[in-house]
């Protein structure tokens, strides 16, 4: 019985060669793949021979199906990769132009909810990942990638190595996260998950992270348990735990520091979700009232 290896077409051969050479990230590289074999199955021929009109008509016929402006500007960027790295023609994608993407406010968790959630999250991995996305502010991506090595009790910080935008940061670690996650710990060693240097949140197989659909699942499940009716995901902690702050009065430069944002505008967007802060404000018709 003979095994066929399956063969790659020069055209995909380069244009892998391409995203390595340029040190892309596996989930950026896996991406544009989609992208562009999405392309060729719309266009229904090998995409070097694709025209700026016909990606002009492509990104008409992906608004015209609704896809997201989200979604839109991955696949304009992918392509726009493709075309002027792969093929040496990013004067065919002149017509491909990003759109703007709706600016909207997160939803954010009372801290009560926040203590709900994560109580009601099942076991105590399940707890402690969940208190260490809110206690520090963390992505679920960097949740999963957390090593034990990570902790610094000393300074009382967590290492992110690459998180968004492939850089390093350090988080805040407090001392009732720190106790979390020393009870967490001496309970996997004892039961035999975690292996040493490993993952601080391991799946299944020790040698492995739990993944961050798993994290999804478990949060979504917890908020059914909760009672909690808005739209919660992993990410909902960190828009808590960055608004929290801000009502705490904690100035917005060391909450930008914390969750790692590039601009400052992208933090101020809590100004907008800080309820408690809004109360705090007096409306100037009450002093009409007081007149």
């Amino acid at each position: 019985m003979n095994s066929t290896t399956p063969t790659i077409s020069p055209l995909r051969q380069r244009f892998l060669d391409d995203m390595r050479m340029r040190k892309l990230a596996p989930k950026t590289q896996s991406g544009y793949l989609r992208t562009v074999s999405r392309f060729y199955g719309w266009l229904k021929r090998s995409p070097d021979t694709a025209t700026a009109e016909d990606l002009r008509r492509y990104q008409m016929y992906l608004v015209d199906h609704g896809m997201s402006a989200i979604s839109l500007n991955i696949t304009i960027t992918g392509l726009k990769f493709f075309f002027a790295s792969t093929l040496d023609q990013p004067e065919l994608t002149r017509h491909m132009h990003p759109v703007r993407e709706p600016r909207k406010i997160p939803i954010v968790l009372s801290p009560d909810e926040v203590a709900r959630l994560i109580g009601c999250a099942g076991s105590l991995k399940n707890q402690t990942a969940l208190s260490v996305a809110y206690g520090a502010g963390l992505r679920v991506s960097e949740v999963v990638a957390l090593k034990v090595s990570d902790i610094d009790s000393g300074r009382m910080t967590l290492r992110i190595e690459q998180g968004k935008g492939s850089k390093d940061r350090y988080a805040m670690l407090s001392p009732v996260l720190l106790e979390s996650l020393r009870a967490w710990w001496r309970a996997a060693r004892a039961a035999g998950w975690m292996l040493n240097g490993g993952w601080l949140f391991p799946g299944q197989d020790p040698a492995d992270p739990i993944s961050t659909r798993q994290l999804n699942r478990v949060i979504h499940e917890a908020a059914k348990v909760a009672q909690i009716d808005k739209r919660v995901s992993m990410h909902t902690l960190r828009h808590s735990f960055a608004t929290h702050l801000l009502e705490q009065k904690v100035d917005i430069r060391v909450i930008q520091v914390l969750l790692g944002h590039k601009k400052l505008e992208t933090t101020a967007l809590y100004t907008q979700v800080a309820t408690k802060i809004l109360r705090e404000v007096a409306s100037p018709l009450d002093s009409l009232h007081s007149m």
